[in-house]
């Protein structure tokens, strides 16, 4: 008998009236808000204006949606594609199955995209946005928990996720690891890692987020190597693992070079930042400019003034000597 364990929600999905409101779904919603709330702190710390985080991220966010789930439907063909799959719930998102690495990818074409329309660097948004992102993904990993699924191996450890039967979906009661939970804290620390690193080390073009993508790739290898849902193996690791291996390498190298290439961080991240929004100076401008002409007028009126003095001085002295 299990002493403790961690409880799995009887239903994903709330009914507020008609409306369903799904556990999977609102864990995103809410991830996405806590990557723009901190990413746009950030970019306005690196000498960015507010709100370009999250103009960027109405290109990023949706073209990420469809990265993961497209890496996830061609990775895991077989419900939808395969004998007896229904190639409709390929769109059924709420379901669960989003690949990070396909979101990640994509998602960063959505934000060239927003960062080309605003002449931004994709590699300073990137960075700005490391931390929130890392967060996003903890906060995300939660709908694992409400649609039970990606969880680990059988373990009776206090900390086990308890799972219920179901057998049209081929689901085994028990208690297993929570390796939606270990994802979630390994993304925690990442996040705090890159803030550190980035604060101590002044990281830049890229090199935050690469830090990013490196910490978290080698977190995912050792919790996806616990995960027993199918999986397409190559040459006894899970497809998962190679993956983020191959991105963990592709990572650190990234941060070697770029680091020679290109050492400290950008001196801009965004023209014209440091230029008042239009209309702002409307009224307030005159001010400064009315204050430099009288200064100005008073500098030529003690010139005058000195002028005549000497005038004075010199007449007086051509007098006496005469």
């Amino acid at each position: 008998m299990d002493l403790a364990f961690i409880p799995s929600p009887s239903t994903g999905v709330v009914h507020l009236g008609p409306i369903p409101l799904r556990g999977y779904a609102f864990c995103i919603i809410i991830g996405v808000f806590i990557a723009v709330w901190l990413g746009n702190r950030r970019w306005i710390q690196r000498g960015g204006r507010s709100g370009t985080v999250a103009d960027i991220a109405v290109w990023a966010v949706p073209f990420g949606l469809i990265g993961g789930r497209l890496y996830h439907v061609i990775t895991t063909y077989e419900p939808y594609f395969g004998e007896g799959g229904d190639p409709v719930k390929a769109f059924y998102v709420w379901e669960g199955g989003l690949g990070i690495w396909g979101a990640i990818a994509l998602g960063a074409v959505g934000a060239w995209i927003g960062c080309r329309r605003r002449g931004i660097p994709l590699p300073a948004y990137a960075d700005a946005v490391a931390p929130g992102i890392a967060l996003a993904q903890a906060m995300g990993r939660w709908g694992n928990w409400f649609n039970q699924e990606l969880y680990g191996r059988k373990t009776d450890v206090p900390w086990a996720l308890q799972i219920t039967s179901d057998p049209t979906i081929g689901r085994v009661g028990g208690t297993y690891h929570p390796t939606f939970l270990y994802e979630s804290l390994w993304c925690i620390g990442v996040a705090i890692l890159v803030i550190w690193a980035d604060r101590r080390f002044r990281l830049g073009h890229g090199r935050a987020f690469a830090l990013y993508v490196a910490s978290y790739c080698a977190g995912r290898t050792w919790i996806e190597y616990m995960r027993v849902d199918e999986a397409h193996h190559i040459l006894g690791l899970r497809l998962n693992v190679w993956t983020a291996l191959i991105v963990l390498v592709l990572a650190l190298v990234y941060m070697v070079v770029s680091a020679k290439r290109s050492p400290g961080r950008e001196a801009v991240v965004e023209p014209g930042a440091d230029e008042p929004e239009d209309g702002a100076t409307d009224g307030a401008g005159d001010g400064p400019a009315e204050d430099d002409a009288s200064a100005e007028g008073m500098e030529d009126a003690d010139g005058a003034e000195d002028a005549d003095r000497a005038k004075d001085g010199a007449g007086r002295t051509g007098n006496k000597k005469s």
